[in-house]
């Protein structure tokens, strides 16, 4: 049979009925089988994906009790090495800009120990001129305080006799200073409060700048 004489085949492809009922012969929809092809695939590629580790265990996080790792000896001898020539050419700079200056003094355990006294000093108000309102920065001055009690502690047993009179002298005297001052701002407040005896400090009391 040739192909013009060959019948047309014409294929019911309606789902439904005029009824409104399915027909049990009809073709699956192409939309239909491509989509339960996807959720076959997809099923298939969840089966066979490997269960995934804790994210914690491949990226462990660090802890903050976990100590900075120490530079070696070799590190360290390079570092001080490098600042020393440094500082040199720093001091030998700032001579030929001042003709006459003296070498910078050697820092020492007495330099150490007396610039934290003087910053403990000025930051309860003791260089301020007089007629002015002192600014007190009461927890610098603690923090300071607390830095020589530290250096007292971790040096105990390695100072000289000298050096002992030196922290312990200047540990007094700034923790003496730092009660003072507290009780100060203590009774100034105090004298601001709404119902107080007035303000017996006058303009002149200290202030808390922090």
């Amino acid at each position: 049979m040739s192909e013009q004489n060959k019948p047309f085949v014409v294929t019911d492809r309606r789902k439904f009925t005029k009824d409104g009922e399915p027909r049990p012969d009809a073709d699956p929809s192409p939309e239909r089988e491509r989509r339960d092809e996807q959720v076959e695939s997809s099923a298939t590629l969840v089966e066979s994906k490997p269960e995934a580790s804790a994210p914690h265990s491949i990226h462990p996080e660090p802890t903050d009790t976990e100590a900075p790792t120490a530079p070696t000896a070799e590190q360290s001898d390079q570092a001080k090495r490098a600042y020393e020539m440094t500082a040199d050419r720093l001091d030998t700079a700032i001579r030929s800009a001042n003709p006459g200056m003296d070498h910078p003094p050697t820092m020492s355990f007495e330099q150490l120990v007396q610039s934290v006294y003087m910053t403990s000093i000025m930051q309860l108000g003791g260089t301020t001129q007089e007629g002015q309102q002192p600014q007190v920065d009461i927890l610098g001055a603690r923090q300071s305080v607390d830095m020589l009690a530290v250096l007292e502690e971790k040096t105990r047993g390695n100072l000289s006799l000298d050096e002992e009179r030196l922290l312990s002298s200047a540990l007094f005297e700034l923790r003496m200073a730092f009660l003072e001052v507290t009780q100060a701002l203590a009774r100034s407040a105090a004298a601001k409060a709404p119902g107080g005896p007035g303000r017996p400090g006058g303009p002149g009391g200290p202030s808390i700048v922090r």
